[in-house]
């Protein structure tokens, strides 16, 4: 076994087989106590969940570190998509920085590891760690760590991970300020720093402000990127203001700026959710003719669509289209025809996907169950919604307090129709 000792905690690491003993240097921290570490994994997991190996001699011999300079891809979460296995001591750092509230202790901790490029990409991918699980205090405290008091050359990454978590906290005149003081540390900012901006101000309802993102970008000799219409169309359907998404969508082709399978998605999802089926496959025909590749999520929002208005055949069509294209459903594709199926009056049918799904392997989830007693309970079948209930607590599936309603709307129901028939 390998003992680490820091400043966060003393842990106890199980030696990996790949491990050998050469391969352990030893380092010194302040007051020269031992800081054990040792050559990391070569291991991350690539855009499609593969794991691959690569060389760090070959992307970490740049200055600042392999993640220095190359920015921060939005909406993926990482650079490039890649998402890099956290070596022992970056897992040491999150788990303090998830514990530890005192900004101060977390601070003059950071400060004991030495300044090299291992400890920029292990503090790095520690703060877009924590972006995945939204947590985004600790983020705020890292890169302030990192901008204003460690040593290391400030970064567009690390502006762009602060504008992000200022933005999340809907504390928009600090990613604003952000934004600035990158401008006059000389950073340059990516589409990713105005993307990001768009959303903060979006999140703060200030689409003046949003718009203005627009007008900087092109005084800077920059055209609005897909990424920064996302971000804007993203912002305006959050805010509820969905006419204004739709018409920066069709700005966004007047600029001859391509839409993503992103944008598509989005508008699918926005004329879905306004009961508008039919404009939802309008978008998609038009995604098609733009040869513009749908994905799982692309499908599932149509499926949705259609469900919503009770047309169960034309969900099921979008249904098997997936499948066709080699998409695999996941619960939220299954979710949603089960959904076409309720609404449509037909519980069984609902009931019958809930068993293939299972069958496939793919986990029902709270949703799953939730659908299942509105689909038994708008039929009028009490009995079989309570089932559906019992069966959701035996298994550990904790009900919301949307469960409960749908079971009592479910003998609501049933009482109603009693009425009737006397």
């Amino acid at each position: 076994m390998l003992i680490a000792k820091c400043a966060f905690l003393s842990y106890i690491f199980v030696k990996p087989t790949s491990c050998e003993s050469g391969l352990i240097c030893a380092s010194k921290k302040s007051k020269n106590e031992p800081f054990v570490n040792y050559k990391r994994d070569s291991i991350f997991i690539d855009r499609n969940g593969e794991l691959r190996n690569f060389n760090h001699k070959k992307v970490s011999r740049k200055k600042g570190g392999s993640l220095r300079g190359r920015g921060w891809k939005y909406g993926s979460g990482f650079v490039d998509g890649i998402f890099p296995v956290l070596s022992p001591i970056a897992q040491q750092i999150l788990k303090f920085v998830q514990k530890e509230e005192d900004a101060n202790r977390i601070w003059d901790s950071l400060d004991t590891l030495p300044s090299n490029h291992t400890t920029w990409d292990d503090v790095l991918t520690v703060a877009v760690q924590l972006r995945l699980n939204k947590q985004w205090d600790p983020i705020i405290l890292i890169c302030k760590w990192l901008l204003y008091r460690s040593s290391f050359q400030p970064d567009v990454i690390c502006y762009n991970l602060l504008i992000d978590a200022y933005g999340q906290k809907s504390l928009y005149e600090k990613a604003e300020s952000t934004y600035f003081e990158l401008v006059e540390g000389r950073c340059i900012p990516t589409e990713d720093t105005y993307a990001l901006l768009v959303k903060a101000y979006c999140a703060s309802n200030l689409f003046e402000k949003a718009e203005a993102v627009f007008v900087e970008m092109r005084q800077n000799g920059l055209l609005p990127s897909t990424i920064v219409y996302n971000a804007y169309i993203d912002g305006l359907i959050r805010g509820r203001n969905s006419q204004k998404a739709i018409e920066i969508f069709e700005r966004m082709k007047r600029d001859h700026c391509q839409p993503s399978t992103e944008t598509y998605t989005m508008l699918i999802n926005l004329y879905g959710k306004a009961n508008k089926s039919y404009m939802a496959l309008k978008v998609f025909r038009e995604m098609r003719s733009q040869k513009c590749k749908p994905n799982i999520c692309t499908f599932t929002a149509l499926v949705n669509a259609f469900a919503r208005d009770g047309l169960c055949e034309k969900a099921e069509e979008f249904f098997e289209q997936l499948q066709e294209v080699g998409l695999e459903p996941d619960v939220y594709a299954y979710n949603a025809l089960m959904e076409a199926y309720s609404r449509a009056g037909y519980p069984y049918g609902a009931a019958e996907i809930f068993s293939l799904m299972q069958h496939m392997g793919c986990e029902p989830d709270r949703a799953s169950y939730n659908i299942m007693v509105d689909a038994y309970g708008r039929a009028g079948l009490h009995e079989d919604a309570q089932a559906v209930f019992e069966e959701m607590k035996r298994l550990g599936v904790t009900p919301t307090m949307k469960s409960h309603m749908l079971l009592l709307c479910a003998y609501s129901r049933t009482v109603c129709c009693t009425s009737m028939g006397e």
